[in-house]
């Protein structure tokens, strides 16, 4: 698909950036909180049925766990700031732990395209991609909102970043150069130069696609491997990580079927199932995990429960006790529920139900899991549901919450 941006990011085939130059800016060191509005939007259909009966965790995994939390919480968003319509930079808003409700607070400027963000293990540092032609990662000290500076990538359209387990380095993945990235965090959580970056360059392209694009990197739970999703080359890339230097050793390669466009990349709980998100072909896969070769094995292509239309999977999430998972569907307007079963080895499509947004790019538990988030790209909305613990069933929070081109929803 096209893009506003050199033909390079699959990923922004909407045209949400339409008006954007063909190169975009970089990432200014600056930044200032500014006041920032919002309004509701309204409430879609009801649930269908498909078929029979975070505070994001520091793990990989992004599940997290079940504990009482009350009263306001920080949540922050992801935009595009070069576009049509696109915030002004990282949205900063307020979500109440027990009604779901939103509230805007401010912007953190000074960082261009935060399309995607992450945190910190130890909470103090939010960190965010620069999604342009010149990719860059972003520090933000949350203390004080201050932008502590931005280093390259190394490559083109970064669309997704993590932070290693132990705190002292940022993963990130670059969609356009179809690169992985490694950067060294320091004591104060700002970023020092890149350490390390790898091309995928095998195997080749799959059908439709003109080269690599990373999509995800993300660390194993277990903490022995790095793991990359290549939507381009249809393959799941493991890797070493030599805490000491930031190097990467490539160890082995997970394929999709030809033209499956695997996204997005989540574990159980248990560490040794996972389950990947096909955004071409409209499908999921169970995935095994063997913890001491850091190989992923593909399962079969399984049903998204989406409609007869065109649908984009794009993201997994998964309870912390493993019982239910969850998946966004772009295009069906939809969040699928399966029931996880097998110890994590089997996922059964229990239902769909709604966003009450348009495209749902982005997905993210509170951390008590028992609030889900979905920041909707088309509509520029943010929907709020409650999870039922012992169902997995969802049940909408309220009116959406109005956020520019909302591409990423971080509840802390």
């Amino acid at each position: 698909m096209e893009s506003a941006n050199g033909g390079w990011s699959r990923r922004r085939f909407v045209g949400v950036l339409a008006g954007a130059g063909s190169a975009l800016l970089g990432c200014s060191t600056s930044s200032g909180v500014s006041p920032e509005s919002a309004s509701g939007a309204s409430s879609g259909a009801p649930s269908k049925t498909a078929g029979s009966p975070v505070r994001p965790s520091p793990s990989p995994t992004g599940t997290p766990s079940r504990r009482a939390a009350t009263g306001p919480r920080a949540l922050y968003l992801g935009t595009y700031t070069t576009g049509e319509g696109g915030g002004r930079g990282i949205g900063v808003a307020r979500y109440d732990a027990g009604n779901g409700r939103i509230t805007g607070t401010g912007t953190v400027t000074g960082v261009t395209n935060p399309s995607y963000l992450a945190v910190h293990p130890d909470g103090r540092t939010l960190y965010a991609v620069a999604e342009q032609d010149a990719g860059a990662v972003t520090a933000v000290r949350l203390a004080d909102r201050e932008v502590l500076g931005s280093r390259s990538t190394g490559g083109a359209g970064p669309c997704h970043l993590s932070v290693h387990p132990g705190g002292r380095w940022l993963l990130s993945a670059n969609y356009g150069s179809g690169s992985v990235a490694v950067h060294p965090i320091d004591a104060s959580g700002a970023l020092g130069e890149r350490r390390e970056t790898v091309t995928h360059s095998r195997p080749a392209p799959g059908p439709g696609q003109d080269g690599p694009h990373a999509h995800q990197f993300l660390t194993s739970p277990d903490g022995g491997h790095v793991l990359a999703v290549d939507l381009g080359t249809d393959t799941v890339y493991s890797y070493r990580l030599d805490e000491r230097s930031g190097a990467l050793t490539e160890v082995a390669q997970a394929h999709t079927r030809p033209g499956a466009g695997p996204r997005h990349l989540t574990f159980h709980p248990g560490g040794r199932y996972a389950y990947l998100a096909n955004e071409s072909d409209n499908t999921v896969a169970v995935c095994a995990y063997d913890r001491g070769s850091g190989r992923l094995t593909v399962g079969a292509a399984q049903s998204t429960g989406t409609g007869p239309g065109t649908s984009y999977p794009a993201q997994l999430l998964v309870t912390a006790n493993g019982s239910f998972a969850y998946l966004a569907n772009r295009g069906d307007n939809s969040l699928t529920r399966y029931a996880v079963e097998a110890d994590g080895a089997r996922l059964r499509l229990l239902d769909t139900v709604q966003v009450h947004g348009d495209f749902p790019r982005h997905i993210a538990f509170s951390p008590d899991g028992t609030l889900l988030f979905a920041a909707n790209q088309r509509s520029g909305t943010v929907s709020v549901f409650h999870v039922n613990a012992e169902s997995g069933a969802l049940r909408l929070a309220g009116e959406p919450f109005a956020s520019p081109v909302a591409v990423c929803a971080l509840p802390l």
